[in-house]
C-alpha cells in the first residue's frame, strides 16, 4: 500500500538524465509493445525506443525533440530478458528482470518479441556494469 501511496503522490518520482540521449533520432529499435504497470497491474500500449543503453516509452509513436518519455529503463540495470508466455499465459509475452523487479511486455507478433529480446539482450551484454534499480523511472504508474 505504501508503494501505491508514493505512486499516487509522486513522492518517488526521479528525473533520469535522458536529455543527453537523442531518442528521436536513429534509434536502435522502436515499436509498439503492451506494458504492465508497476503498481497498478493494468496493461497499456506504448511506443518503445531503445537507444544508447536506455529503453524509453511514450504514449504516441511520433517522437520529436520536445517529446517526454513516460518512462525510462537503463538497460545496464537489467539481468535477463526472455519469453514469458508460460508465466503470463499470453502470446508473445516477454519479461525484463533486474535484481529486484521483473517487468512484463507483450509484442504484436513472435518476430517482434524475438527482435526485442535480441536487441535488449545485446544491449545488456554491451552495457554489463553496475546500475541501481532505483534508476528505473515509470511515469505511467505515477499518474
Amino acid at each position: 500500500m505504501a508503494s501505491l501511496w508514493r505512486a499516487a503522490t509522486a513522492l518517488t518520482e526521479k528525473q533520469i538524465d535522458y536529455d543527453s540521449v537523442e531518442f528521436w533520432s536513429n534509434p536502435e529499435r522502436t515499436g509498439w509493445l503492451t506494458k504492465q504497470g508497476e503498481y497498478i497491474k493494468t496493461w497499456r500500449r506504448r511506443w518503445f525506443v531503445l537507444k544508447q543503453g536506455k529503453i524509453f516509452w511514450f504514449k504516441e509513436s511520433t517522437i520529436t525533440r520536445a517529446s517526454r518519455p513516460r518512462g525510462v529503463i537503463p538497460v545496464a540495470s537489467c539481468l535477463t530478458v526472455k519469453g514469458a508466455e508460460d508465466i503470463l499465459n499470453k502470446q508473445y509475452a516477454f519479461e525484463l528482470s533486474t535484481r529486484t523487479d521483473t517487468m512484463y511486455f507483450i509484442a504484436d507478433s513472435e518476430k517482434e518479441k524475438e527482435d526485442w529480446i535480441n536487441s535488449i539482450g545485446r544491449s545488456i551484454v554491451q552495457l554489463s556494469r553496475s546500475v541501481t534499480d532505483s534508476e528505473i523511472v515509470d511515469y505511467d504508474s505515477k499518474r
